[in-house]
């Protein structure tokens, strides 16, 4: 009769253990934290920061606010760091950051993160006229005169991510599909 109790108490602590020890290999990696942070108010925005629980790889992110996307360039990529630069600091508004990276158990992470920006310097008061004139947009016929600037503006303006997004849909279907098909090959006698 004592040995009963303690081979249970035995195969009971076994159990906790396992399960202890096996749980965080369940997890999926997650975002960590976020600048700016979710639902937050800030006074300026010049780059934003995505950091997650483990390595990630191809980082995709785009902010936008009012129906136009203020990223640019590519996501830099540090191990659980991602940064987006944006196009110069952005004004007082509402905005949201949109992500998706794939985790280093090989699954999609991707979510959006809304954020306020309010109380930020307004850019006439930063610059002096002459500055203002110089950064300021070039008209229709200023982009006419100068042909080898053209490209380059149509190609920022174009969005970056219909194309990843597109590919990502795509492989999303077809491992989707070749998962069906070896579940179905597998269950044949």
């Amino acid at each position: 009769m004592n040995k009963s109790p303690l081979a249970a108490l035995t195969a009971i602590l076994a159990a906790l253990i396992l399960l202890g020890t096996a749980s965080p290999a369940l997890a999926h990696d997650a975002l960590r934290t976020s600048d700016p942070a979710k639902g937050s108010t800030v006074k300026s925005v010049d780059q934003v920061k995505l950091e997650f629980t483990a390595k990630v790889r191809m980082p995709f992110v785009i902010v936008r606010g009012d129906g136009v996307e203020f990223h640019q360039g590519k996501p830099e990529l540090d191990g659980k760091v991602v940064t987006q630069a944006l196009k110069g600091a952005l004004q007082d508004g509402k905005y949201t950051i949109a992500y998706r990276v794939v985790s280093s158990d090989g699954h999609p992470i991707e979510g959006e993160i809304p954020f306020t920006v309010k109380g930020a310097p307004k850019p006439e008061t930063s610059a002096t006229p002459s500055e203002s004139a110089s950064a300021a947009a070039p008209s229709p016929s200023e982009q006419v005169q100068t042909p080898d600037q053209t490209p380059a503006s149509a190609e920022q303006d174009q969005p970056a991510g219909f194309p990843i997004w597109l590919i990502i849909v795509v492989g999303a279907l077809a491992g989707i599909g070749i998962g069906f098909l070896l579940s179905m090959r597998r269950k044949k006698p």
